[in-house]
């Protein structure tokens, strides 16, 4: 990835309200990016919209939005999939046993 994009607060806000996203879940969103110092990597980005409720079509619509790609889209939700993954049933690993 390596690229920075800007998100303005308020159109961020505007996304959220049009897809339905309550005001408490807003506000705990907001409160969670300011406890990052308002720089997060699009991959937190993605999950914590995850956690405030929204699909993941309407997430890639979001980061759509701010300019990110398809394909680094794609990555990011392959990423977020391995993390929830690697969270369920530990890491793998290859052991060879001699």
């Amino acid at each position: 990835m390596g690229n920075t994009f800007i998100v303005n607060r308020i159109n961020l806000r505007k996304m959220l309200v049009m897809l339905q996203v309550s005001e408490k879940s807003i506000e705990e969103f907001e409160a969670s990016l300011n406890k990052a110092h308002r720089h997060v990597n699009a991959i937190t980005f993605a999950n914590m919209l995850q956690k405030v409720g929204l699909k993941q079509e309407d997430i890639a619509n979001i980061l759509r939005r701010i300019g990110i790609d398809d394909i680094t889209i794609s990555n990011i939700f392959n990423t977020l999939d391995e993390e929830k993954i690697s969270e369920t049933f530990g890491r793998i690993v290859e052991l060879n046993v001699t």
